[in-house]
């Protein structure tokens, strides 16, 4: 899906596949409220996640996405408009 800017729409179906493509699982065994590390999920993987979606549009960094590894708080930090990019840190 993309937006009117002609960027990747973030949305929790593709956050999801995203996820469980990077730690080679069924995108149905993301479990949305635990830890992604607790899931596999370790830094290389989250650096190649934030590079991905950052050329897709998106306006979030690495420590962000650190500070929360939740997939239910990557949605929330994601769902902001993508072709209004957030400011970086």
């Amino acid at each position: 899906m993309v937006d009117t800017a002609g960027h990747q729409a973030f949305t929790r179906e593709r956050l999801t596949r995203d996820v469980a493509d990077v730690l080679y699982v069924d995108p149905a065994e993301i479990e949305p409220d635990e830890s992604l590390v607790e899931q596999g999920l370790d830094s290389i993987r989250l650096m190649t996640l934030v590079e991905g979606w950052r050329a897709d549009g998106a306006g979030i960094g690495f420590v962000e996405l650190a500070e929360r590894p939740t997939l239910n708080a990557w949605v929330e930090l994601l769902s902001t408009p993508t072709g209004a990019p957030r400011a970086r840190r």
